[in-house]
Formats: C-alpha cells, structure tokens, sequence
C-alpha cells in the first residue's frame, strides 16, 4: 500500500472512532435515568432547603439559603454537572419543613434536601440518604432560671417539639412510658417557632438536635437566660435526602461527598460553619469522614 493510501487510511480511521465515541456518548446520554435525566431535561437541579436550621440550611440577611449542608449540596451539584458535562446547571432553591420535606423528595418537586434530617430506618422506606455529615442528638433549650437539668425535671410541664421529627417521637415515649408524668407535648412546626414558645413562656423546654438548640441559642435576644441541657436522648445522623432507587444518582451523590471526605474541605467547611459558634469537630464525626472517604 502506497504511503498516501496508509495515510488516507489513518485519517479516515481516526474519524470513525471520533463518530464511534461521539454516537456512544449520544447514546449513554439517552440511557441516563431517574434523578440525572430529570435534571438535564430540565437544566436545572432543585436544593430544598430549611429557613431557621442554623447553621445547616438556614436563609441569610438576604433572603438567601446558605449553611454548612448548603455548601455539601453544592459539592453534588458540581459532581452532577461533572457526570452530565454541563456546566450550565442552574441550581433551584425550594423551601421545605419538617412536615413536608420527605414528601417534597418522593414526589420530585426537590432533588437533594440539604437541611437538618435525620438517618432512619423508617425513613429509608420512602427515601434514600446520602454518607453521614453530622452526628447530634435531642436536648433541652430551657430558661436558666428554671433549673431544668434533664427532661425528668419536666414533670408537668410544657415541652415543645418540632411536629414530624425524631425528637418529637422521643419526648413523646418518655411522657407515654411515665418517664415525664404529666408533662404536655406541644407540636411546632419549625425551630423558630418551637425556640419563640419558650421565650414567650408558652412552653418550659424545647427540644430538639442539640447543634440546632446551639445554633438558636446564638441568635436568640434572651441567649444570656437561656441554656442547653440534659443528656442526649436520642442518636441523629444527618444525612442528604434524595430519591430512592435511583443508583445513577445515588453514584454521583457517594462520589461527591466521598471526595469532600478525602480532600478535607468537609473538616474546612464545618471550621467555618462551627468554629463561629464554638462546636469543635467530635472524635466520632472526625472518624465518621475519614471512614466514608471511599477511594476512586
């Protein structure tokens, strides 16, 4: 074969694979399923978000939703874009509660609820849950003057609780099993309205995570009457809520954190979500990163 032939050959050989690769990629694309095809129909990705979780996912001076889950929802987000190879994903913001957030996931008005929520089995029935971020569990914020030590203090008082949440299936099991006699469960529906019924003496405790009861405290104008209290009452792994069966996305979810996990910008944000408020990193979170820092 002459020389010209071999080249003539080469060239049209290298733009078959060009067309190869180009029609596989077409093709890949076109299987994409669940959360990935949804987000590239659309253009867009949605991040439900919390408006009083603080320092989770909470809405600044200007209305808009920042926190440290924020910024971990953002670290997919740039993953999703990656997996897609579209860098032009815009990113939607929703507000959800506690009474709606898990429904808001299932029906597929969010794509990833970046807030304070726990990890439960129950919950896995209806969603799936990102690698742990965060480990709290359910406290007492309580007026100092009380002297309220722990939740057996509360007998017959009025105890507020975040209406859907886990801590509000604690404190209810301790008043039913006699633990707290006579005590009143008062159902809220989000944190700033439980830490409002304490300030205005409409309840005598709220309980819920304690890194929240932190966060409240902080920016509440009565944080120098009030107290955080009590022993843990329940174990809380936070985790990121997406659609269940959908390994497409749940891929790209594990992917994400697991690189935040490895690089160090997990233990860098909570520095600067935390360190404001004087939370340092617990032995058990800091395992709980290097332990899900999966390798490529």
């Amino acid at each position: 074969m002459s020389y010209r032939k071999q080249v003539r050959c080469f060239v049209i050989g290298i733009a078959l694979l060009a067309v190869s690769g180009s029609l596989q990629k077409s093709a890949r694309s076109e299987d994409l399923s669940g959360t990935l095809r949804k987000v590239k129909e659309a253009g867009s990705i949605v991040i439900g978000h919390r408006e009083a979780s603080i320092p989770f996912s909470y809405l600044d001076e200007n209305k808009r939703p920042v926190g440290y889950s924020v910024d971990l929802c953002l670290k997919i987000v740039d993953e999703v874009r990656a997996a897609l190879q579209r860098s032009e994903i815009a990113v939607r913001y929703v507000a959800v509660n506690p009474q709606n957030r898990i429904r808001m996931v299932v029906d597929g008005h969010v794509d990833l609820e970046c807030g304070s929520t726990t990890n439960t089995l129950a919950r896995q029935q209806q969603v799936d849950f990102s690698a742990v971020f965060f480990t709290t569990g359910t406290r007492l914020l309580t007026w100092k003057r009380d002297g309220i030590k722990e939740i057996e203090n509360l007998v017959g008082r009025t105890i507020a609780v975040v209406g859907g949440s886990t801590n509000e299936k604690a404190v209810k099991a301790l008043v039913d099993n006699g633990i707290v006699e006579r005590a009143a469960v008062l159902s809220v529906k989000d944190y700033a309205e439980g830490l409002a019924t304490l300030e205005t003496r409409r309840s005598d405790a709220f309980a819920t995570d304690d890194i929240v009861l932190f966060g409240l405290l902080s920016k509440s104008p009565k944080h120098s009457e009030l107290e955080v209290t009590g022993r843990f009452l329940t174990y809380d792994p936070y985790g990121i809520m997406f659609r269940r069966d959908d390994p497409e996305f749940r891929l790209v979810v594990t992917k994400a954190l697991a690189g935040v996990f490895r690089s160090g910008d997990a233990a860098r944000l909570y520095a600067k979500w935390f360190d404001p408020m004087s939370v340092p990193l617990s032995p058990l979170l800091k395992a709980g990163f290097a332990l899900q820092a999966i390798p490529e």
